[in-house]
C-alpha cells in the first residue's frame, strides 16, 4: 500500500499481521508433540517446603526457532534502519529529500549565517500553574534563549498576565479551533520569515522544566554540524502521584535508556522540548500537500492528534538529520489519575496509528510500522501469559512450579530492575515486584486495543487537555 491508502484500515492491518504471527507460533508449539503424561515430582526447598515441580519445557527445536527468529527480526530491523539512514544521508535528490545532509552541506558550504540564536515558543492553554516554572527554567540556563514567546491559545485564566509580568513576549491566537498545532502555525507564520539560517526555533510545553545545560548542549550540536536539522530532548517524570507516578517514571526511564543505546537516534522529537532550524520548518510548510500530508503553508498538520510524532515523520520523510543528545534532558508532567492517563495514552496511540496510516508504508515509516506490530504481538503474548497463570491458579488444587519458566522470569526481572536502576530505590522495588508493572503494561495494552478499535470504526478522536490546579491534585478534562 502507498501513501494515504491505509487510514481506517491501519488498525486492522496491524491486528491481522500480529495475530497471524502469534497463530503461527502457537501452531509451531502445538506441533512439538504431546506433553509428558507423568505427574509432577515432589521436591523440598531448604529441606522444609514440600513443592511440586514440572521439568517440562519447550523442545530444543522450538527454543532454537524462537531464538533464531527473535535475533533475525532484531538484526533485520537494525540493519534496515541503518541502511535507510545511510541512504538518506547520501541522497542528492532535492525533490525527494530536500533536507538530506549532503544537500544541506552543499548549499551552506562557505556561508557564515551568523551566531546561533534561540527563539523559544511555549504553547499554553490555561497553564497559569506550571508556566512560571517553565519560564524560570529557561532563564536559569547557562546559555540563555534570545527570545521567549508564550503562545496563549484561548486562555481563560491568568496565563497571559503571568507571562507579561515575567517579561516575556506573548502571542495570543486568533479564532483558533485547531488546538496546539493551530496556535503554533499562526505564530510560526509570523516568526519564521524574520529568522536567519542559524536562528534556531525551540518549541516546548508549558508544563516542562529544562535541566541546566540543555540549551548549551543543543546549541553546540547545531554549531558543530550545519547539516543537523533538529535536536530533541530526553524526558523523565516529575516527582509525586504515588504508585501511578512511579509506573510512568519507570516507563520514561526505559525510553531514555533505549534512546541512549541508539546513540541519540531520534524516534520521536518530543513535544516537551525540541529545537529546529528554520529551513527545516519552512521546507515542511512548503511540502505539505505535496510529498507529505497536510495543508500547504502549515508547519504542523492540524489533522494529527500527536503533532510531535507527525512532525518527526515529516522531517524524516524529507531526509532531515536529527538527534536526541544525552545532555538534553527535561522534567515533564505525569498524569495524576488513571482517567487522565487513559486519555493521554489513547491520544498518543490513536495519533501514532493515524500518522503511519497517513504516510503509508515507506522506507522512513518502516521503523514505526515494526513498532506497532511489536506492540500488537506483545498484547497477545502478555494477555496469554496472564490468562494461563489465572487458569492455573483457579483450576489446580496445588501450585506446580516450572523451573524453566521461573528461570526465564528471573532473567526478565533482572532486565526490568537494571533498566530503571538510575531511578532510585522506589523504581527498583517496583520493578522487582514484577507483576504490578505487568498489570500496568496490560492497562497500556487495553489502551492500544481501544485505539485500534476506534480507528477501525472511524470514531472521532478527541484531543483532551489536563488543566493543572494550585492543589496540584485535581484535574479537569475538556475536549
Amino acid at each position: 500500500m502507498g501513501k494515504g491508502q491505509l487510514h481506517r484500515t491501519v488498525g486492522l492491518v496491524i491486528a491481522a499481521i500480529a495475530g497471524t504471527a502469534a497463530a503461527i507460533l502457537w501452531a509451531a508449539v502445538a506441533s512439538d508433540g504431546p506433553a509428558q503424561a507423568d505427574g509432577p515430582p515432589h521436591g523440598f526447598i531448604l529441606g522444609v517446603w514440600n513443592v511440586l515441580y514440572s521439568t517440562n519445557a519447550p523442545g530444543a527445536r522450538i527454543l532454537g526457532a524462537a531464538v533464531a527468529l527473535a535475533v533475525l527480526l532484531a538484526a533485520g530491523v537494525a540493519l534496515l534502519e541503518r541502511r535507510i539512514t545511510t541512504r538518506s544521508r547520501r541522497s542528492a535528490n532535492v525533490r525527494i529529500a530536500p533536507l538530506a545532509p549532503k544537500i544541506v552541506m552543499a548549499a551552506t558550504r562557505g556561508v557564515y549565517a551568523g551566531p546561533v540564536t534561540v527563539t523559544v515558543l511555549i504553547p499554553a492553554h490555561n497553564e497559569e500553574v506550571s508556566l512560571p516554572s517553565t519560564i524560570a527554567s529557561l532563564r536559569a540556563q547557562s546559555h540563555s534563549p534570545d527570545r521567549i514567546i508564550v503562545v496563549a491559545d484561548n486562555c481563560t485564566d491568568s496565563t497571559v498576565d503571568l507571562a507579561r509580568d515575567a517579561g516575556v513576549e506573548v502571542y495570543e491566537s486568533v479564532d483558533n479551533t485547531k488546538k496546539k498545532a493551530g496556535a503554533l502555525n499562526q505564530v510560526l507564520k509570523r516568526v519564521l520569515p524574520t529568522l536567519g539560517a542559524n536562528d534556531i526555533v525551540m518549541v516546548m510545553d508549558a508544563d516542562t522544566q529544562l535541566d541546566d545545560g540543555f540549551l548549551d548542549a543543543a546549541v553546540n550540536r547545531f554549531v558543530d554540524d550545519r547539516a543537523l536539522m533538529a535536536v530533541g530532548g530526553l524526558f523523565y517524570g516529575e516527582e509525586g502521584h504515588g504508585v501511578l507516578g512511579q509506573f510512568q517514571r519507570n516507563e520514561y526511564l526505559r525510553y531514555g535508556r533505549e534512546i541512549k543505546r541508539r546513540r541519540g537516534r531520534v524516534f520521536v522529537l518530543t513535544g516537551t522540548a525540541s529545537l529546529f532550524r528554520p529551513v527545516a520548518l519552512r521546507t515542511i510548510a512548503e511540502q505539505r500537500g505535496k510529498s507529505i500530508p497536510g495543508t500547504r503553508g502549515d508547519v504542523y498538520d492540524t489533522a494529527a492528534l500527536t503533532e510531535d510524532n507527525e512532525l518527526t515523520i515529516a522531517l524524516k520523510s524529507l531526509g532531515a538529520l536529527m538527534i536526541s543528545p544525552t545532555a538534553c534532558t527535561v522534567v515533564t508532567e505525569l498524569m495524576p489519575t488513571w482517567s487522565t492517563l487513559w486519555a493521554q495514552r489513547l491520544r498518543w496511540q490513536r495519533g501514532a496509528l493515524e500518522n503511519i496510516g497517513a504516510y503509508g508504508v515507506t522506507s522512513q515509516t518502516t521503523r514505526y510500522w515494526v513498532q506497532q506490530l511489536g506492540i500488537g504481538y506483545g498484547v497477545i503474548a502478555l494477555s496469554a501469559y496472564l490468562l494461563l497463570i489465572f487458569l492455573m491458579v483457579f483450576s489446580l488444587d496445588v501450585w506446580i512450579w516450572f523451573p524453566f519458566w521461573l528461570g526465564l522470569g528471573g532473567v526478565f526481572m533482572i532486565e526490568r530492575v537494571s533498566t530503571v536502576w538510575k531511578g532510585g530505590w522506589r523504581a527498583r522495588i517496583l520493578a522487582l515486584t514484577l507483576f504490578p508493572e505487568l498489570f500496568f503494561d496490560m492497562f497500556l495494552n487495553i489502551v492500544y486495543i481501544k485505539g485500534i478499535i476506534d480507528i477501525s470504526l472511524g470514531r472521532t478522536a478527541n484531543w483532551k487537555h489536563v488543566t493543572h490546579t494550585n492543589a496540584a491534585q485535581a484535574v479537569k478534562e475538556s475536549a
